[in-house]
């Protein structure tokens, strides 16, 4: 039977129903056909879920089998190496007696997690973390807490889905989807990309600024941060690892700058373990909510589950073979955990140094402080009894009063760190997700030239005729921004993850797919309830009601209808 007319036409098949999987005629082969999308070189999966042993040869009493039903299209462009940015060279995984752990083998692992991690130490974060700990003191730390362990759960399907399948989530979007959907998804999440970098770009120029005692004016710090991003993306021709270890760099800068300002402010260690692991937030209000929600939103970023997707392809792992595949799943577990481990640490001494030194604070107590020490910097604190607001900027500020001059340039040594770091993952994100939707293959250069170009240009118009509060505050909006293009990459990798088509035995069981769709409606929920809020404040309720349901159910549809 003929589901598409004109030039996209299909041979005579057996359609699976509410499945984009095909039988066809002659034997149980899934196909894909879509107008407009190449043809992936499908492998042979057994309709009811058995796996297809390939004839060939066993490894210590291992079967060695194909797993996924998804391979990358057999074009002559297609066999070559999709992103010659990350991966062209693949990372050996040596051999270990050790059957059931093997630090040499974690070792060979140890790279994607961590740069995965860089997205939850981003300004975003680090403002989210410092406005949670003046506004709600310790009492939030068990939200931070959850959310980082719903975003490890993410990241693990995130992880398993670019390991068994050889391919991103980008890539998979690609051959499952038809146009109208692939296209709105990539939209969306290069939407998130770019609020991301805008972000960025915010963080280094604050931080130029403070280093630099105001030498530097914003608008510069913005131009300086797009420029040596280039600079940066040439350590990729040292190796592979080399650029993994740059990453791990920047990560230990921030953990001794943060834990710096940690050990200098003293926090009481007693109530910072009652707000981490007692979920009860006694005497808030309205603002600790929308804090609560906002600690939600900046942690789990829709676009990094296409870039840990991506990541995990650089290990030489031989999918034919059900052993590596699952060792590979476990040892990218172990190291997913640590690095965000570490990411939770760095951002507990963000909260724990506000909550200890500014909670509760007016602005006249700060504004004293500034003049006690002589800081240049008292004029930006109103003379009145109004609860202190800090942001990226008036944070390094108020350590530099409050613990002198070496706090505040430790904390823009950190920011700068942040925002470097995420500057150049957002980066990969970004030519993973265009590369992967539309087949379309750009330079890295080519690639920062583009998003630059459009997070530059509102970013640098409030940098020039606007001043710092301005300029900080956008990051609420960018955070409110990026929580509505959630649904597009976490309803996705879950639907994937539990299709056995795609995963055959790594696929979601039952209580993954609960638990699952439990974990992702929980931050879709949150984010969506602070976007309606400030949409409610700002423009008006009804008519961006129904345009953001009219996105979001359109693309579930979709999504289930296949």
């Amino acid at each position: 039977m003929e589901l598409f007319k004109g030039p996209h036409k299909r041979n005579k098949q057996h359609v699976l129903p509410n499945s984009p999987i095909t039988e066809t005629k002659g034997g149980r082969y899934p196909s894909l056909n879509f107008p407009g999308i190449p043809q992936p070189a499908l492998m042979k999966a057994e309709q009811d879920g058995d796996i297809h042993e390939e004839d060939s040869p066993q490894d210590d009493g291992i079967e060695t089998n194909q797993y996924s039903s998804i391979s990358p299209p057999a074009s002559p462009v297609a066999q070559e190496e999709l992103f010659t940015t990350y991966f062209e060279d693949k990372v050996p995984i040596p051999e270990s007696a050790n059957q059931v752990f093997s630090f040499r083998k974690l070792w060979a692992f140890t790279g994607p997690g961590f740069l995965m991690s860089i997205a939850y130490l981003d300004p975003g974060n680090i403002e989210s973390d410092l406005q949670s700990g003046a506004k709600a003191g310790f009492k939030l730390l068990w939200v931070l807490l959850l959310a980082t362990i719903i975003g490890l759960l993410l990241q693990r399907l995130a992880a398993r889905l670019g390991v068994v399948t050889g391919m991103h989530l980008a890539e998979v979007c690609n051959r499952q989807y038809p146009t109208v959907p692939r296209i709105l998804l990539w939209l969306m999440v290069e939407l998130a990309i770019i609020g991301s970098d805008m972000q960025e770009v915010i963080g280094c120029a604050i931080a130029l600024n403070l280093l630099s005692v105001g030498r530097i004016p914003l608008w510069a710090g913005v131009l300086i941060t797009i420029t040596d991003t280039f600079v940066f993306l040439f350590l990729d021709k040292y190796g592979l690892r080399k650029l993994e270890a740059f990453f791990g760099f920047l990560i230990t800068v921030m953990a001794i700058s943060f834990g710096y300002e940690y050990v200098v402010a003293g926090p009481d260690q007693g109530q910072l373990l009652k707000g981490m692991f007692v979920p009860y937030c006694a005497g808030c209000g309205p603002l600790q909510l929308e804090q609560a929600v906002g600690i939600v939103g900046a942690v789990i970023m829709p676009h990094n589950i296409y870039l840990h997707s991506a990541l995990v392809k650089s290990r030489d792992i031989d999918r034919k073979n059900k052993k590596e595949v699952k060792e590979a799943n476990k040892y990218y577990f172990i190291e997913s955990t640590v690095a965000l481990f570490i990411s939770f640490l760095i951002n507990v001494f963000v909260v724990a140094v506000f909550a200890e030194a500014f909670y509760d604070k007016t602005n006249i107590q700060v504004r004293e402080q500034c003049n006690a020490t002589g800081s240049p910097h008292a004029d930006l604190f109103p003379a009145n009894n109004e609860t202190l607001e800090v942001d990226i900027y008036k944070g390094g500020v108020v350590l530099g009063c409050v613990f002198g001059p070496a706090a505040l340039f430790i904390w823009a040594i950190g920011i700068l760190a942040a925002g470097q770091s995420s500057t150049m993952t957002g980066t990969y994100s970004g030519q993973f997700v265009m590369e992967g939707f539309l087949n379309l293959r750009w330079s890295r250069f080519a690639r920062v030239l583009l998003t630059r170009s459009i997070a530059i240009t509102p970013t640098l118009l409030v940098a020039i005729f606007q001043d710092v509060q301005h300029l900080t505050g956008m990051n609420d909006f960018l955070n409110v921004l990026q929580s509505m293009q959630l649904p597009f990459a976490l309803i996705p990798i879950l639907t994937f993850t539990s299709l056995t088509s795609i995963m055959n035995d790594f696929a979601n069981g039952m209580v993954w797919k609960i638990s699952g769709g439990i974990v992702i409606l929980l931050p879709i929920c949150a984010s969506y309830a602070t976007w309606f809020g400030t949409v409610w404040l700002l423009w008006g309720f009804p008519a961006w009601t129904l345009a953001a349901g009219f996105k979001w159910d359109y693309l579930v549809t979709q999504t289930f209808t296949y």
